[in-house]
């Protein structure tokens, strides 16, 4: 069986239409402002745009889809309710709070198709929810997809037991651990796995501070070393200006690599971790203050990677 790629040339984005502040999210996303701006969907919108704009300037395929509920708040972070793998299987993933589930298209497997793309088979997790069970997509989960296995950061949103049955619905591997806001076991859990590490094709950006357990921190460490992947390690407040929260993308027909992030993201590099990371990839920041400010989530989080085969090919 070929190994499954794990950089994408292709990602799915989903508009901003109903962008705003959610309250039902932000009990769970210590990232989240209460931001009294009357422009903020517009902001959002512009911020949006410069990411399309951006993707499209380096070659990445996009495709752009509107979410079905128009005023769902947090639709901007598509990533979250479904992933997409090269053996043409899309998963829904079961959300922990009721205003994001409006977010989902049950049918997404008809819609991608409709967008020229091959799907195989939909799994969905959705029904977890109804034991308390969530696993919040590629948020959740970091997918070493050569691997099959996902780094899995737990907290309200990401719980062992929907970990577990994802493992067995995709026949994967799985590096649980606990990380917090300030590392300490007191601290409130970091959200999302995504804003704690990223993993590229030949590095992993990771925030080991964030882990108050010595054996968690150890743990993912020496998994990360099997891998034969650069580690490269950021700090705390790194992490809360979402360095954690980037996406290893390439060209579609070509190798160019490229690592998007936001500009916040960007500026708190320290030059050492610049240089490691432009061996990489070209690094494309993007400006994206009011979707991190309100939304709590940055530019990974807008970005779905679509691994699907083109129904041309």
């Amino acid at each position: 069986m070929e190994t499954p790629p794990h950089v994408a040339d292709r990602v799915i984005l989903v508009r901003p239409t109903g962008f705003g502040h959610d309250a039902e999210t932000a009990a769970s996303n210590a990232f989240q402002r209460n931001v009294q701006d009357t422009d903020i969907q517009f902001k959002a919108e512009s911020e949006f745009d410069e990411l399309l704009g951006m993707l499209d300037r380096v070659g990445v395929g996009v495709t752009v889809l509107d979410p079905p509920v128009p005023d769902a708040p947090n639709a901007v972070f598509p990533n979250n309710w479904f992933s997409t793998h090269a053996d043409g299987t899309v998963v829904l993933y079961p959300m922990a709070t009721p205003s994001r589930r409006r977010e989902r298209d049950r049918d997404l497997d008809e819609t991608l198709e409709r967008h020229g793309f091959k799907v195989r088979q939909l799994v969905d997790l959705t029904a977890l929810e109804l034991d308390d069970r969530y696993l919040e997509g590629t948020g959740s989960l970091v997918i070493d997809r050569p691997r099959n296995v996902a780094f899995a950061a737990l907290s309200p949103r990401t719980t062992e037991r929907a970990l577990n049955h994802w493992c067995g619905a995709l026949h994967g591997g799985q590096v649980p651990f606990l990380a917090t806001m300030d590392g300490t076991l007191a601290g409130a859990p970091v959200y999302h796995t995504n804003v704690v590490m990223s993993l590229g094709e030949r590095f992993a950006l990771i925030c080991l501070e964030a882990l108050p357990y010595p054996v968690d921190r150890e743990d993912v460490y020496l998994e990360l070393e099997r891998t034969g992947r650069e580690i490269i390690e950021i700090g705390l407040d790194q992490m809360h200006r979402y360095l954690g929260n980037l996406l290893e993308l390439k060209a579609l027909g070509k190798d160019d690599r490229f690592l998007f992030l936001s500009d916040a993201a960007y500026l708190s590099l320290r030059p050492e971790q610049r240089q490691r990371l432009q061996q990489h990839g070209q690094l494309v920041p993007v400006p994206v203050p009011t979707i991190e400010a309100v939304g709590g989530g940055s530019v990974r989080c807008m970005l779905a990677e679509n691994f699907l085969e083109p129904l041309s090919e």
